[in-house]
């Protein structure tokens, strides 16, 4: 079987790490990780997009690795790509989970770009059908709101 890539995602919760706010040693730790298992960091960016929600892309030679962190709920999402079939991203991921000491990991590794044969590929379809209770509140929610146009 020939893929082309192998991706881990990791739920890091209840994170014991007192310093989750602390981005400056959060970004040397995850250097070190990935120091340590062999992979050479392109480009590292980090932005804060709420108060309590962070995050950190790493671009690597092969491959990325993000890291979701919200500290009022002690949470760490972290995700590993790398771009080649014997690919470890555990490595990496026990690193950081040694770091943020997290009570309970939920970690999933998926094998990306399986080609296989052709013919044995079929595309997946997925329909989200909504609640009937959601299409009629907002039903009555655009009710409300025309009637209150009306009455202006």
């Amino acid at each position: 079987m020939k893929i082309l890539a192998r991706h881990l995602t990791a739920d890091l919760f209840n994170c014991k790490n007192n310093k989750l706010t602390d981005i400056e040693l959060i970004q040397e730790n995850l250097k070190d990780a990935l120091q340590q298992s062999g992979h050479k960091i392109v480009k590292l960016d980090v932005k804060q997009l709420d108060e309590d929600h962070y995050i950190l892309i790493a671009f690597l030679e092969d491959g990325h690795l993000s890291l979701h962190i919200y500290t009022d709920l002690k949470y760490v999402a972290l995700d590993v790509f790398l771009c080649h079939e014997d690919a470890e991203p555990d490595q990496v991921s026990k690193e950081i989970r040694n770091f943020f000491k997290p009570d309970k990991t939920k970690t999933t590794v998926l094998k990306r770009g399986n080609f296989g044969n052709a013919k044995e590929i079929k595309p997946k379809i997925t329909t989200k059908v909504a609640p009937l209770r959601k299409i009629h509140n907002t039903g009555a929610k655009v009710i409300r709101a025309l009637a209150r146009r009306n009455h202006q």
